[in-house]
């Protein structure tokens, strides 16, 4: 049966060129953390995911690449819009995932759920898409590691109690750990795992 692009929803107008875009901005949020890139309005995302978060699966993810959704997204169009774009297996273990799209304001499921790496592949560690309110306005956490010039500070918004422990914990893990990128709307703000919460208030 062939897919309307009308019921499915369309993806890159323009692939090649929009992919590198957005792959550039991705490696600035993760070589930067704590400063919001903007990956643009490339596309409409489907229901359930942020225009970033949908720009930032179509151009990381492909046929090898599990990711995790939630289940009313992993059932809903977004689901469906994946499969058709990336063709990407959509699993139901978070721990075998690739990729992984969560809601910020859900407790479950935690960042130690995914998978950390191991030692001799820690970069076959999940990168987790945290899908926020807002990525200002929040309460402020400060920030330092590799790419930050001494501390940053971010304050985003809508995320669960104990986001910022699971973090600090997710950071302990170092050189393993899963990578965060926290999104809302077009921009994302990359947290890798070797970016320490120095004071989360």
């Amino acid at each position: 049966m062939a897919h309307d692009d009308t019921l499915i929803g369309a993806g890159f107008s323009d692939p090649v060129f929009q992919s590198q875009g957005a792959f550039r901005a991705l490696l600035a949020a993760l070589s930067e953390p704590g400063l919001a890139c903007d990956l643009g309005e490339a596309i409409a995302p489907p229901a359930g995911l942020e225009a970033a978060t949908a720009v930032t699966l179509l151009t990381l993810a492909d046929y090898e690449t599990p990711i995790w959704l939630p289940a009313a997204l992993r059932n809903g169009p977004a689901g469906a819009w994946l499969r058709f774009h990336c063709g990407a297996a959509l699993v139901e273990d978070p721990a075998r995932a690739a990729f992984a799209v969560v809601d910020g304001a859900m407790t479950e499921p935690k960042l130690a759920g995914f998978n950390a790496g191991d030692d001799q592949f820690p970069d076959r560690s999940t990168t987790v898409l945290v899908q926020c309110a807002g990525l200002a306005g929040g309460e402020t956490v400060t920030l330092e590691g590799p790419g930050i010039a001494g501390r940053r500070s971010i304050a985003p918004t809508g995320l669960r109690p104990g986001f910022w422990a699971e973090v600090e914990g997710n950071a302990a893990l170092y050189p393993l750990g899963v990578d965060l990128l926290l999104v809302h709307g077009a921009q994302v703000l990359g947290l890798p795992r070797s970016t320490q919460i120095v004071e989360a208030r």
